[in-house]
């Protein structure tokens, strides 16, 4: 049996689906790992490490390959180098992209989408979303820090006294959590809000400060599945006017606000903007699906009247050998899942959960139940 990892041919895509660890871990199923020449070079992983694994590097490492393990959904032009029946294994983005899920199945692959992982126990090791949202909660108080012009904490000198920095995270799920506690390891006064009320102890036990409209709608806010619910327009307008005054003192804002399948919701406005202090940075994490921040410009730093928008994308991307290396576990835990150990071979359960919730397409259709075809 063969895997094989892909080398990234997305320009702005620095990570790669596997790290030395688990090429050692996958030798140890049994299994051969080929892997295409410069795969990991933007994370930091040289051909050589790889090889030290116990790994061949080749450019014919997808020719016959059982599992193709890559970061991002492959392209049409990636798609004709992949043996049909092939299992391929990324994150895949399907939301909306209908036409590129009938490509792959029209090429006869087996195409997984790890970011549907279903949120169970035994899946919590193989969770990317989280994974990878933890990175980029981090990176975006960086990013911040280093548009912000100004120090975090507050710095008592003889030449006189800086105040902490005011951070405000908007969203507070695995990137706002780590959005919190990182702002408040670099000593700026933090608060947060979030629409669901679990988040509420906490934002508290990071020592921030929650801020929201308590109200009934607000206490029934979460789905089953610990996603936040899209909300009444009544109950936007209360939060936002609660929110928007609570903006203008702000020096920092953080938005990681997203709804799966949706777009993201707006959360600040032009007229919030404005109404900050020049010098102020808003980080909009969600700028990819449309953005929590009017004005937010994917992969810019925007300029408002002094006051910077950062709208990059892949933001996990930016600390990228930190990224590959949980990623690249992420996905270790899932495929273990489909070997047997006994004869080292390929042996899928399709009625699984995790390959319920993941499987995309298969034997030239699209199999999951969220994207099939509109008739």
């Amino acid at each position: 049996m063969k895997i094989a990892v892909a080398r990234e041919i997305d320009p702005s895509e620095p990570r790669v689906a596997a790290s030395p660890d688990t090429v050692k871990k996958f030798k140890a199923l049994g299994v051969d790992i080929a892997i295409e020449p410069g795969a990991g070079i933007k994370s930091g992983l040289p051909d050589s490490e790889f090889t030290a694994a116990g790994a061949s590097v080749s450019a014919d490492a997808l020719r016959d390959a059982d599992i193709i393990i890559k970061v991002k959904r492959p392209e049409p032009s990636e798609l004709a180098s992949y043996k049909r029946g092939a299992l391929v294994i990324a994150i895949m983005d399907p939301y909306g992209n209908e036409a590129a899920l009938q490509a792959m199945a029209e090429a006869g692959i087996a195409a997984f989408a790890m970011e549907l992982m279903p949120r169970i126990t035994r899946a919590q090791v193989m969770d990317v979303l989280s994974s990878q949202a933890n990175l980029a909660g981090y990176r975006a108080v960086i990013e911040a820090a280093e548009a912000f012009g100004r120090a975090f904490p507050m710095m008592m000198t003889a030449a006189g006294t800086i105040p902490a920095a005011k951070v405000f995270v908007m969203g507070v799920g695995v990137a706002g959590l780590q959005a919190i506690a990182t702002a408040r390891r670099l000593g700026a006064v933090v608060t947060a809000t979030d629409v669901r009320p679990a988040v509420k102890e906490q934002v508290e036990s990071l020592g921030a400060k929650f801020l929201a409209v308590e109200d009934e709608e607000f206490k029934q806010a979460e789905t089953a599945g610990g996603y936040a619910k899209e909300m009444s327009k009544e109950y936007q307008a209360k939060q936002a006017a609660l929110t928007a005054e609570h903006i203008k003192k702000q020096d920092i804002i953080i938005t990681t606000a997203l709804i799966p399948g949706r777009p993201a919701p707006r959360l600040v406005t032009a007229e919030m903007v404005r109404s900050m202090k020049p010098g102020s940075v808003l980080v909009d994490l969600a700028v990819e699906r449309g953005g929590n921040v009017e004005g937010a410009s994917p992969g810019e730093v925007a300029d408002v009247g002094g006051i910077k928008i950062v709208g990059f994308t892949n933001v996990a991307g930016r600390v990228a050998a930190s990224a590959s290396s949980l990623y690249a576990r992420n996905l270790f835990s899932f495929i273990e899942t489909l070997i047997d150990k006994t004869t080292k071979s390929l042996a899928v359960k399709w009625d699984d959960e995790l390959v319920k919730s993941t499987a995309l397409t298969r034997d030239g259709a699209v199999i999951h139940p969220n994207f099939q075809p509109k008739t």
